[in-house]
């Protein structure tokens, strides 16, 4: 099947004139494009420079800087890799020696390879198969590391492997012929890494010949910068998708100067760049996106192409530091005592650089290349850094440290309020820690919030770390509609559904055509005994006018209580159910409305493990009930990544809202248990 034309109008009406009447443009352009930039064998490949080097090369003596636990992790890594396997979100694969770039493992699909680009229809999963699973290595950012173990090492094997990667890419797959010339954010990425791929090499004696003197990869390098220069994302497509295409831009006209046109090229896709970040962020430094994840691998992007800008001599084209600063900082604001991130919104795992084993964790990683480039701040999380920390800090050596006009923020943030993030939590340090993120951000970036989730008012509650009121996150983008469509609707988050509809409305799995605005109306964070937040939002007014839900959480750090009550007014009549999502770790007893949450603790120190547990009184107007792993429908499920889901509790209460209603939760944690019969509700005081 095809792409439904019902999807092409929904999408069109998110769209600009401006925009419409550009895309018009391309369409021509494509056909054009078929002509012009066909790769002929034998062809000569335009506007090659005669001469060709390579100058910014990480010096040698940085290998004596990496610790010994990085190392050994990235070699591991590297050697599984020489035996054909690796994971792919979530699948491991054993193909990796000679991979068939084109097949989807999970359903068996071969993505066409020999068709033009511009017909293949890589939204149809009965044409691609799952078409992430098929980009993924095409990224080629197990290639990188591949070439950070020979940079490490010295070990030829490890170059010749990365060489055999890429020569048998390129031979696959021509200019735009195939599914892999589909979508630009493809090619911005592998062209990050073979900039990276390239550096790392620098000292292998085959490295000239595999890209210098190779008229394919020659011929790839112009080819990739000449699509994405063409046919960028646009207007409400200008997402994470924008700044990938332009770093990868800006990285290879940097990287490889070798052609007549590689000057302007870096200066258009550096002004590009600095224009779709600034689109793209808050000015507090959140990504607006409202997912977690996206702000962590834009953060990467900008990062990158600071990096690449300032180590070739030309840091005015690339971002603007303060922004890449901001975004550093805000990413490390919001990680728990853990070091984990939120889980709101969609998430994919994607990556701008991969120099480590790709089971390490990717925000340890970005704060390593945030360490390397601006500098840690005393509040950051400490973290070790990893290898590119390393690969970074010696690169720029000579370039001197980032240093941006805007004042950092000397204590750790706890609101971002235009991104309607508040963090109400324990002071940095103090054992245990409770965290707790609270929602009234915009539903998502542009028209379409392609990446955003349903989940106004959401809130994550975790203890030490443990998560005790999840999000549960992502499973599935392409291929299993039903999946998609359950995580990231209302009912899958920790807030209110009304009617069994989701507060915004759905236009297709990256397409949201109606969106709950949210409006935060109290928040008192920070170094406070007592916290408070509180917001409505007004995306069910499509349903009644009359309809709003507001939500207050307050947490007192001195008993461990949160307390979330939530007011709903209406104009007539809804069936509501509000539903808690138990992290995968908890267990639960359920009698009446009094639920009995624990979890273990793992042995710290020396120190025996043991049993936390927490009480949480739930709104007793309701009917609760508990699911576990319900399939049809989906219900009572977290997802670790996409590909990889499992059961957990979710708690539902069903009621009937007439005119107004007030319900409290109380979640007290680390509490002591006697017995059932002992258990009595605390204050229930706003």
């Amino acid at each position: 099947m095809s792409t439904p034309l019902s999807w092409y109008a929904r999408r069109l009406t998110r769209m600009s004139t401006r925009e419409v009447a550009q895309r018009v443009g391309d369409e021509a352009r494509r056909a054009v494009a078929v002509h012009t930039l066909a790769q002929r064998p034998g062809a000569p490949v335009p506007g090659l420079l005669p001469q060709r080097g390579f100058t910014t090369p990480v010096p040698a003596s940085a290998v004596e800087r990496v610790l010994p636990h990085d190392a050994a992790a990235l070699t591991s890594a590297a050697d599984r890799l020489l035996a054909g396997r690796w994971s792919v979100l979530g699948r491991e694969r054993t193909d990796l020696r000679d991979p068939d770039w084109f097949l989807d493992p999970v359903s068996g699909i071969r993505a066409p390879h020999d068709v033009l680009a511009f017909r293949v229809d890589h939204r149809d999963p009965t044409v691609t198969g799952d078409v992430k699973q098929v980009w993924e290595p095409s990224r080629h950012q197990h290639v990188t590391v591949l070439a950070a173990a020979y940079w490490l090492t010295g070990e030829e094997e490890y170059a010749v492997a990365a060489a055999a990667q890429l020569r048998s890419w390129w031979a696959a797959n021509p200019v735009l012929r195939g599914v892999h010339w589909t979508s630009g954010i493809e090619l911005g990425l592998r062209l990050v890494s073979w900039a990276w791929t390239r550096r790392l090499l620098d000292d292998w004696a085959g490295v000239e010949g595999l890209f210098e003197q190779d008229e394919t990869a020659l011929a790839q390098l112009r080819w990739h910068q000449e699509m994405l220069r063409g046919f960028p994302s646009r207007g409400s497509s200008a997402n994470n998708h924008a700044v990938a295409e332009t770093c990868g831009r800006l990285v290879a006209a940097c990287a490889f100067p070798w052609f007549e046109e590689s000057e302007r090229w870096r200066v258009e896709s550096g002004r590009l760049l600095r224009r779709h970040l600034q689109a793209n962020t808050f000015p507090s430094g959140l990504n607006r996106e409202q997912a977690a994840d996206y702000h962590r691998f834009v953060c990467e992007l900008a990062a990158l192409g600071l990096i690449e800008a300032r180590s070739c001599g030309h840091p005015e084209d690339g971002p603007d530091p303060d922004l890449v600063t901001a975004g550093l900082d805000a990413a490390a604001a919001l990680l728990d005592v853990e070091g984990r991130p939120p889980r709101n919104g969609d998430g994919d795992e994607g990556r701008a650089l991969l120099v480590a084993d790709a089971a390490e964790d990717p925000w340890e990683q970005l704060l390593g290349l945030g360490q390397a480039l601006v500098g840690a701040q005393p509040w950051w999380p400490r973290r070790r850094g990893g290898v590119v920390s390393v690969l970074v800090s010696a690169l720029l050596a000579a370039a001197g440290p980032v240093a941006g006009d805007r004042p950092r923020p000397q204590r750790r943030p706890d609101l971002f309020e235009d991104a309607g993030v508040a963090l109400l939590r324990t002071p940095a340090g103090s054992q245990p820690e409770i965290w707790c993120r609270c929602d009234s951000g915009p539903h998502g970036f542009g028209s379409l919030a392609a990446h955003a989730h349903a989940d106004a008012l959401s809130v994550e509650l975790r203890h030490d770390g443990v998560e005790v009121l999840s999000d549960p996150g992502t499973y599935s983008y392409h291929g299993e509609a039903r999946w998609r469509d359950y995580f990231r609707s209302t009912l899958a988050h920790n807030t209110v559904e009304v009617d069994g509809c989701d507060q915004s409305t759905s236009g297709g799995p990256f397409l949201w055509t109606q969106h709950a605005r949210t409006y935060l109306d109290r928040a008192e964070v920070g170094d406070l005994d007592v916290q408070l937040w509180s917001a409505h939002h007004t995306g069910y007014a499509r349903l009644d006018p009359g309809l709003r839900h507001a939500r207050t959480v307050r947490l007192d750090r001195g008993s461990g209580a949160l307390q979330v009550v939530d007011e709903l007014r209406s104009g007539r009549a809804h069936g509501f159910r509000m539903a808690w999502h138990l992290g995968p770790e908890v267990d639960l007893s359920l009698h009446g409305s009094l639920a009995r949450l624990s979890w273990t603790r793992p042995a710290v120190d020396g120190a025996q493990p043991r049993t936390v547990t927490a009480l949480m009184h739930l709104p007793p107007e309701l009917v609760w009930t508990r699911h576990r792993g319900e399939e049809d429908p989906p219900l009572g499920w977290w997802a670790e990544g996409l590909g990889r889901r499992r059961p957990t509790t979710t708690l539902v209460g069903r009621g009937e809202l007439r005119s107004r209603g007030l319900l409290r939760t109380l979640v007290v944690l680390d509490v002591e248990v006697p017995g059932e019969a002992s258990c009595r509700r605390g204050s229930t005081d706003v």
